[in-house]
């Protein structure tokens, strides 16, 4: 039911049980959480409700956030995919990854072969990302996509930048 898709260093895919031990050790990372939902860091029972609901988004929805993992060794460094729940200002592709994998290109390669992947097999015409103003390297993941500054709003009480991206705009990836 879930895809995968390929790309020259990584693999997306499904969540599986066995990746709980990684992922719990992302999500436990304040560095990592600052910028992610509330800002706090997840304890090993939060982490196992997250990998639930971002398994049950691709049950209702049909599309949702992938396990990245890295081709050459199999480790797994986050995740990148859709998310859209009730309520959401709008389809949007996002990216959290462990902090030794920030600067690698990882998440720009990762999100361009998502982006591609909603704008072609997912048929959406427009997508955005929800960055932190203070997320710099976020905000140049979104630039890197074509991704451009179209307004703010406000999740878990904080102020959020909405870059977004229409089919028609798209570079190709």
């Amino acid at each position: 039911m879930i895809p995968t898709l390929t790309t020259e260093r990584l693999i997306l895919r499904g969540f599986r049980e066995e990746d709980l031990d990684a992922y719990a050790e992302i999500c436990a990372s304040i560095e990592v959480m600052r910028f992610i939902g509330n800002g706090q860091p997840l304890s090993r029972s939060q982490t196992w409700d997250q990998v639930a609901r971002l398994l049950g988004h691709w049950l209702l929805r049909g599309y949702g956030m992938w396990a990245v993992e890295k081709r050459a060794d199999r480790e797994l460094i986050g995740r990148i995919g859709f998310i859209n729940p009730e309520g959401w200002p709008g389809f949007e592709l996002g990216w959290c990854l462990g902090r030794p994998f920030w600067g690698c290109g990882y998440a720009t390669e990762g999100a361009k072969s998502a982006l591609q992947h909603a704008f072609t097999e997912l048929r959406r015409q427009h997508l955005i990302s929800l960055i932190y103003p203070e997320n710099e390297a976020s905000i140049r993941v979104a630039q890197r996509l074509g991704e451009t500054l179209e307004g703010e709003t406000r999740l878990s009480g904080k102020r959020v930048l909405i870059y977004g991206i229409n089919r028609q705009a798209a570079v190709p990836v």
